[in-house]
């Protein structure tokens, strides 16, 4: 499935979704995104940086690295495969794909949206879709 169908379905089935967007890990690279509102470019352009430090800061990288020697784990792969931030306003929802690592994708929901249902939405979404 395109980056753009991953987007609109996200944007779409997502109860109370107001944007979503993908993200590639390798390049740093914002490979789509959609909103319901107009945001400014900036913040858009911030998205994919913030989520790259998000799940492979230093620190994050630090931690995972640490719970792996604890664990005697010489995988390469990240533990950190979801990360769930509610602010004042929003549910943001941001996930690796299962088929492709690399990629994150993300959803924003108003606060009120159940959060049981965002989640287990969003995981259908993308555990079906490949980039």
């Amino acid at each position: 499935m395109s980056v753009d169908t991953i987007v609109s379905s996200t944007l779409s089935e997502v109860p109370k979704a107001v944007a979503a967007g993908v993200v590639d890990m390798e390049t740093g690279m914002l490979l789509g995104t959609k909103t319901t509102d107009s945001h400014p470019q900036a913040v858009l352009d911030m998205l994919a940086a913030a989520t790259k430090e998000l799940f492979e800061g230093d620190m994050i990288m630090n931690i995972e690295d640490t719970f792996k020697k604890a664990r005697g784990d010489t995988s390469s792969e990240h533990y950190f495969q979801e990360v769930i931030v509610n602010s004042k306003n929003l549910i943001h929802v941001f996930s690796r794909l299962a088929s492709a690592p690399h990629i994150v994708v993300t959803v924003v929901c108003r606060i009120n949206a159940n959060l049981g249902l965002v989640v287990t939405k969003f995981r259908q979404i993308i555990t079906t879709d490949t980039v």
